[in-house]
């Protein structure tokens, strides 16, 4: 069985990202309209029914603002940490809501939510990583920098969607007042391209298949520099950079036995692709 992961939006305007199998998900923030996610994962070919759970990172509203709707509508529960729910003022059904600690482990059917604590700008922030059958995807977006739980956690990663928020030179170089860029390139701030090709060129999994680059700030980066920064590095991974204005296409994301079955199946002479 595969995982499948896509961004359904990623930027300061909202951020969603969705993670499952081909029967049951979760949706790692819904800093989106309900209306909107329902929209784009249709697109995709999804059903909004089909998702089983709302974590959420931290309580920026580019990371909540359709979490009440969503959980409401669809019944959904909501993981939260109690720091992030105090902050945040979402108001969630008390049957729905849930508390995550560090390292706390969750089951949603046949998956497996893993929930680290990160350092940023908020309250009590996580990021996560979902399994199922010895796949594993993290996503890692709002983190100031690489401590050691999203290192460990990344080392472990068949796919990512990774925070690249910032090229230094033009965070430095911009309009941005002096106190927000120091804000924003803080150990509590937000990852630069620098940073997060750090993490991967050093610490990526060997089957790492797809990264999905993501968080990009309209203002101080662009997905092209982002693309070609990454791709330089790539070797087998299968480099993506998320929109902040629509969805990414599905990506099936392969576990380390599988793809050492396609390895062999090529090396007999079989064309398959690593790459959904």
């Amino acid at each position: 069985m595969s995982l499948y992961l896509a961004s359904i939006n990623s930027g300061s305007n909202g951020n969603c990202y969705y993670v499952g199998t081909s029967t049951e998900a979760i949706l790692v923030d819904a800093g989106i309209s309900c209306r909107e996610i329902e929209k784009r994962m249709e697109r995709l070919g999804l059903q909004a029914s089909s998702v089983r759970a709302l974590f959420i990172t931290h309580e920026h509203s580019d990371h909540i603002r359709g979490v009440e709707v969503f959980s409401k509508k669809f019944k959904i529960p909501v993981y939260i940490s109690k720091g992030t729910h105090q902050n945040s003022k979402l108001f969630i059904r008390e049957d729905l809501l849930n508390y995550i600690e560090n390292n706390s482990c969750i089951q949603i059917g046949g998956l497996e939510v893993r929930a680290f604590r990160k350092f940023h700008d908020a309250a009590d922030p996580y990021s996560f990583v979902v399994s199922a059958n010895e796949i594993n995807v993290g996503v890692m977006t709002d983190i100031g920098h690489a401590c050691e739980q999203v290192i460990s956690a990344f080392r472990q990663c068949h796919a990512a969607v990774l925070e690249a928020n910032y090229d230094e030179d033009m965070l430095m170089q911009g309009p941005y007042p002096f106190y927000l860029k120091k804000r924003i390139s803080s150990a509590e701030g937000h990852l630069s391209n620098l940073q997060a090709l750090e993490l991967f060129t050093q610490h990526r999994h060997e089957h790492l298949s797809h990264l999905i680059l993501a968080h990009l700030s309209r203002e101080n980066n662009s997905p092209q520099l982002v693309q070609q920064l990454f791709s330089e590095q790539a070797v087998n991974t299968r480099i993506m950079v998320a929109s902040r204005d629509y969805e990414t296409e599905l990506f099936q994301i392969h576990g380390s036995a599988q793809v050492r079955l396609i390895e062999k199946q090529n090396l007999e002479g079989c064309q398959i692709s690593l790459f959904a």
